[in-house]
């Protein structure tokens, strides 16, 4: 099953070969989605944060009133979101949150992969919240200007964030080194670890941009393997499909590409222009399915099978 969030306030479950009914979870906008075991976590502009059950069942975690729910994950059973400039954490069997102050409002939030740390993106840098027995610490990595979305590369070494400007900024974690990762035309809206090497695929250009994080200086002082052109059109959403070592890309026009992480090698077309931005891509846990999803509210659902084939 694959959900989807809209502008109305609804939200659709798709499972292939059945009927999806809209879900009223919000008054207005669904502003973030995320996964939770088999349930699905969502924060709106009505200031709820949200359990909904593949079966259509509402639970409320937490209530803000007039403060939006910008961003919301979940690992190992800690459901978290962000609200203003706080991050709320329940942990499991506790009613009441742990609250993370910052100094800003909250541009992403992103667990790394064995849920010990916790980075909250910022104006001014990012704070990483780490884990222990009896309390959590925190560790601050700063460069100046407004950062939004956060990642940890599959390893755990490095921190990745886009930036207001048309740049991503990194840290390898260890000493904080920073990395810098320029020249984009556009903003990066998307990004996606792909393979095992691994790469760091991004949105904001005319092709995916993928940086190499091997080796112990990652994409420091290397050119990144661009792939999936679309002309004059920017790519606008990028998913991975690890196992292929390739990645869908979606672009502002509608075109969607397949791509492996291979300058040597055509892409795909998934599927044609549309008119209108991409916006989410996602691919069924069995990668037998894509759902593409547009700024307007449309959605495409189909088998990606026999175009691999």
């Amino acid at each position: 099953s694959i959900a989807v969030g809209f502008g109305d306030g609804t939200v659709r479950i798709f499972t292939s070969g059945e009927s999806s009914e809209p879900i009223k979870a919000h008054k207005d906008i669904v502003l973030c989605m995320s996964k939770d075991g088999d349930n699905i976590l969502t924060g709106g502009d009505d200031g709820r944060f949200l359990n909904i059950s593949l079966d259509g069942e509402i639970s409320e975690i937490g209530n803000f009133g007039t403060r939006w729910v910008d961003h919301v994950t979940a690992n190992n059973g800690s459901l978290v979101c962000s609200s203003g400039n706080i991050v709320y954490l329940w942990s499991p069997n506790h009613k009441e949150p742990k609250l993370f102050e910052h100094n800003s409002t909250i541009g992403g939030i992103a667990f790394d992969a064995k849920g010990r740390r916790l980075a909250v993106s910022r104006y001014g840098g990012v704070t990483v919240w780490r884990r222990g027995k009896n309390k959590w610490s925190s560790s601050n990595y700063s460069w100046k200007g407004s950062h939004g979305k956060v990642t940890f590369s599959p390893n755990g070494k490095y921190l990745v964030t886009s930036m207001q400007e048309n740049q991503l900024h990194g840290w390898r974690l260890n000493d904080k080194a920073d990395l810098a990762m320029s020249g984009y035309p556009a903003k990066i809206k998307s990004f996606n670890w792909v393979g095992d090497t691994p790469y760091l695929v991004t949105s904001g250009a005319s092709e995916a941009v993928c940086w190499p994080f091997d080796g112990k200086e990652g994409p420091m002082g290397r050119k990144p393997v661009c792939v999936a052109s679309g002309g004059k059109q920017y790519a606008t959403f990028v998913e991975s499909l690890t196992e292929e070592n390739a990645v869908f890309v979606g672009f502002k026009d509608g075109l969607v590409l397949l791509s492996e992480i291979d300058e040597k090698k055509n892409s795909i077309t998934i599927r044609n222009s549309t008119g209108s931005e991409v916006s989410a891509i996602v691919v069924s846990e069995t990668r037998a399915h894509i759902l593409i999803g547009d700024i307007k509210g449309n959605v495409t659902w189909s088998s990606i099978r026999p175009q691999q084939n």
